[in-house]
């Protein structure tokens, strides 16, 4: 669809009135007592909050009063129609058991989405107050030591990568055993930041994020920021992976092809 750089600012204001109403609703219940979790899974723990529903809640009615034809698809909610060819791609807290813990490395992950997959995408930490904004010509974050530019590292050896997984034990014992090979080949293995970690390789900290098991609203808001400061998000296998499911985000060329052959090798 043709966007004009009128179409693409309110898009961006749009986004960031979602983004400033989650905050609102969500940091009440950030580290406050008696905060409980009902559990989504019963094979395990899929923890959602009150915090969740509200933030999401809040984002829907900004869409409601602004883009009332857009189509919405959020985690808490499920998928609403609309008619514009948009599509909003909600999580209103990726990183539900951080948020648990107290820990500052969860987010708000907003993407809107066209036919041909996210085009803008918001990753928002509400508490440390940091706002990562990425596509419609837009790499950029701010917070609390002001705005800057976001660009990722560029290629270097796996060698000398710095590597994020959420969860150690990262989906089938396939994909685990393949993850611990590419974290065994790199100079640093981190775990369990979330959305975080994708802002960190956007902002040129780290090298690679590697994930499975994820949905469509866990990848389109870090798809497009990324894209935007120069890295490259794919499936296990080079394909899109704006879907979901497994994800590898890298800061150039050299630490994606290294990690595409060893990620490659897992059965679909």
């Amino acid at each position: 669809m043709h966007m004009t750089r009128a179409d693409a600012g309110e898009l961006m204001r749009v986004a960031d009135a979602m983004a400033d109403a989650a905050r609102a609703a969500v940091l009440p219940w950030f580290r406050a007592s008696g905060l409980t979790a009902d559990n989504k899974f019963d094979a395990g723990f899929d923890p959602v909050t009150e915090a969740d529903r509200a933030a999401e809640r809040a984002m829907r009615a900004v869409l409601a009063r602004r883009r009332p034809d857009d189509a919405v698809i959020g985690e808490e909610y499920g998928p609403s129609p609309g008619t514009s060819g948009l599509t909003w791609v909600l999580d209103p807290i990726d990183g539900t058991r951080g948020f648990l813990s107290g820990t500052p490395t969860w987010g708000v992950l907003i993407a809107v989405s066209d036919a041909s997959g996210p085009i803008y995408g918001v990753i928002d930490q509400p508490y440390i107050g940091e706002r990562f904004r990425g596509g419609l010509g837009v790499a950029a974050m701010d917070g609390p030591q002001g705005a800057r530019a976001l660009s990722v590292l560029g290629a270097r050896p796996l060698e000398q990568a710095i590597v994020f997984t959420t969860f150690p034990e990262l989906g089938t014992p396939a994909e685990a055993a393949a993850f611990a090979e590419v974290a065994r080949r790199a100079r640093l293995t981190r775990y369990g930041m979330d959305c975080y970690a994708y802002a960190m390789l956007a902002v040129g900290q780290i090298d690679l994020v590697i994930e499975a098991g994820l949905s469509d609203y866990d990848i389109q808001a870090p798809i497009a920021v990324i894209e935007a400061a120069g890295g490259i998000v794919t499936d296990w296998r080079g394909g899109p992976a704006h879907h979901g499911g497994r994800a590898v985000a890298a800061a150039g060329r050299a630490q994606h092809d290294a990690a595409l052959e060893v990620l490659a090798k897992v059965a679909p």
